[in-house]
């Protein structure tokens, strides 16, 4: 019995697939597969990309209790009253919460949605382009021209082939936000706040599995959870242009993706109609995986510079809060900056599909330098920087912060 992609398949354990020898099963199929043909809401199938998600999770996934709901939001208060000292800054926290993993999935589907579409669009129009120019090839036969009633038919197949796409890369993404739900310990995992401004939230199955195997009591890792998910929201609420400017960034590189049309190629002859898994191991391969140019790397690298910023200022004032109040802050805050300099599998699969990560590579550098800006122009000195984007530490300057803070003195 093969398994059937994108929801296709039956949700029970006893029948986890999809069998093509049953005409109810393809029934059923079909009208499903009609279903999310009809989507009109976007280049990428949303709606199947948070049942994909949500299925994945299903499982295990365990709702939120009112302890749960207290106890974050007891942390998320007393993290904004430690960060008060450290930061000129204001308390930006209007609602805290705590999630499920499935709870995670629905408040950042949004902005989700935001990130993923302008790269998307690419992707999506350079595949269904390619397999409507290979099925009418295919019809038309080896070295001979489109008969005149099958161009006519050229515009309504790449259309309905973009579609096709739109969902395979709908139920992609699914499978990317659902492993993403499993790794997740707040909203803000990702360098900015997923669920919007002043909405704080942790996850509580996160932060226990964050937890696991720390001699550090689970209070204690919440509340220094807490203070960082905190931090990200002063840090976004007071500086009104820092959002914008990120999905800035994402869009410059979205419009200037160039896609592999040969790899498109190769790929679609691998895949076996019967067995829709091969269809599978083709996506998680890298099939909609856009080409870096020397332009667009440049673009990332200015990506990268910004969440590095963003991120170091965190683990900045973090540290500074945490140190006066949690024992056990130095190991906790050199475990977040391996966790997110690594990554991990979930984030890998994102940046197949979408082609970039949203991983900060110079945070320990970005750290001291507004550790180094702290020490010569005090605490409103560093914070001052966020105020234009023109006032921002560059690339360059992260590797030789002493040298940064000698200019801001000579200013």
């Amino acid at each position: 019995m093969a398994q059937f992609p994108f929801g296709f398949g039956k949700p029970d354990d006893d029948q986890p697939g999809f069998d093509f020898g049953s005409p109810a099963d393809l029934s059923a199929a079909l009208h499903r597969f009609a279903d999310l043909l009809s989507w009109s809401g976007g280049t990428v199938n949303w709606d199947l990309a948070r049942d994909v998600a949500r299925q994945s999770i299903a499982a295990d996934d365990v709702s939120v209790t009112e302890a749960d709901q207290r106890d974050v939001a007891e942390s998320l208060r007393l993290a904004d009253l430690w960060l008060e000292p450290h930061t000129e800054l204001p308390g930006a926290i209007r609602a805290a919460r705590a999630w499920s993993r499935a709870e995670w999935i629905e408040a950042t589907l949004p902005t989700w949605r935001e990130l993923v579409e302008p790269v998307a669009a690419r992707v999506v129009e350079a595949f269904g382009s390619e397999l409507s120019a290979g099925l009418a090839g295919e019809a038309a036969g080896p070295d001979a021209e489109l008969p005149a009633q099958l161009q006519q038919l050229t515009g309504p197949l790449a259309a309905m082939m973009r579609q096709v796409g739109g969902v395979m890369y709908g139920g992609q993404v699914g499978q990317a936000l659902g492993a993403l739900a499993r790794d997740v310990v707040s909203s803000t995992d990702v360098g900015l706040p997923l669920a919007g401004a002043g909405q704080a939230a942790l996850l509580p199955a996160g932060v226990a599995a964050f937890a696991a195997g720390l001699d550090v009591p689970l209070t204690e890792v919440r509340i220094f959870l807490a203070l960082r998910e905190a931090a990200y929201h002063r840090l976004y609420a007071g500086t009104p242009w820092l959002r914008s400017r990120l999905i800035g960034v994402l869009e410059e590189y979205a419009r200037g993706i160039t896609i592999d049309t040969e790899r498109i190629r190769q790929a679609m002859e691998s895949i076996d109609p019967t067995h829709p898994e091969t269809l599978q191991d083709a996506l998680i391969g890298g099939l909609f995986e856009p080409q870096r140019t020397p332009a667009q790397q440049a673009t990332l690298d200015r990506l990268e510079t910004l969440l590095a910023l963003i991120e170091g200022w965190v683990d900045e004032v973090t540290d500074q809060a945490a140190r006066e109040h949690l024992p056990a802050a130095a190991g906790l805050i050199e475990m977040v900056r391996r966790r997110r300099a690594t990554g991990g599998p979930a984030e890998q699969t994102f940046a197949a599909l979408v082609g970039l990560e949203l991983r900060p590579r110079r945070l320990r550098d970005a750290a001291a330098l507004w550790a180094a800006v702290r020490h010569a122009r005090s605490v409103a000195g560093r914070d001052a920087l966020w105020r234009h984007p023109d006032l921002l530490p560059t690339a360059e300057d992260l590797a030789d912060p002493l040298g940064f803070v000698e200019g801001l003195d000579e200013q």
